[in-house]
């Protein structure tokens, strides 16, 4: 069984090269917190994903750069950003002030420092309103699917993550939904990759909730990634 690495994060410095996709949907509220906690020096990618409030022009006046994306969809924004990205080093995070950039710090430090290959944040709901019930539960039947999976005892399947460009893309990531996030990690585990998991601060989102603060939205990410465990679970069985 593949292990992973839980702990908190501290407070390191890097002079890496890094880009930060945020893919972005209507949140114009959150950009400037998000955009404010970009670490020196790293790129902010903002993947503008059909906004109507005036977001893509919010980012550039702030210094960012704006990607746009016109299919629409969580999966397409991320990749679009990747695609996009220049750097070496490619991180995610959501745009609506939910997680912090700046916890991507020790992150970047343990991919480029080479004891891991994919850094994923846990979620830790900083009050009763940052993280609705029904997205729990949904987020914790995914987990426990993916530990069936793929043998790795994650915790969450959340979008703060690093990992770098390059072997990124070697993925062939296809989900352009929901599931996105998902595919990355079973893809990256079915290639050996070394997998940790840190403890991050999650709070309320600024704004309406696209996906999670809704029940119909939770079911919609649970459905697509239930189906990227069914199809990459049926493409292990088809190799030879």
């Amino acid at each position: 069984m593949k292990a992973v690495t839980t702990s908190s994060p501290t407070d390191h410095r890097t002079d890496q090269e890094v880009d930060v996709v945020l893919p972005c949907l209507n949140e114009a509220e959150a950009l400037p917190w998000v955009l404010e906690r970009i670490p020196p020096g790293w790129r902010a990618l903002v993947v503008d994903n059909g906004s109507t409030d005036g977001s893509a022009d919010i980012a550039r006046a702030l210094g960012a750069t704006v990607v746009r994306e016109e299919r629409r969809g969580f999966g397409a924004a991320c990749h679009a950003g990747l695609t996009a990205a220049t750097a070496d080093i490619v991180c995610f995070c959501d745009c609506d002030a939910s997680l912090d950039p700046a916890d991507l710090l020790p992150f970047v430090r343990e991919v480029t420092g080479g004891a891991a290959d994919l850094v994923l944040g846990r979620r830790r709901p900083q009050s009763r309103g940052a993280w609705p019930a029904h997205a729990r539960v949904g987020n914790l039947a995914l987990a426990r699917m993916l530990r069936r999976r793929t043998g790795l005892r994650l915790h969450d399947l959340g979008p703060l993550r690093a990992a770098r460009r390059e072997p990124l893309l070697a993925l062939g990531l296809s989900d352009r939904r929901s599931g996105y996030p998902l595919q990355m990690v079973v893809r990256a585990a079915d290639a050996g990759w070394r997998i940790s998991e840190h403890d991050v601060p999650y709070f309320p989102r600024t704004g309406a909730s696209k996906v999670t603060g809704t029940w119909r939205g939770t079911w919609q990410a649970v459905r697509d990634m239930s189906r990227v465990l069914t199809e990459t679970a049926a493409e292990q069985g088809a190799r030879p």
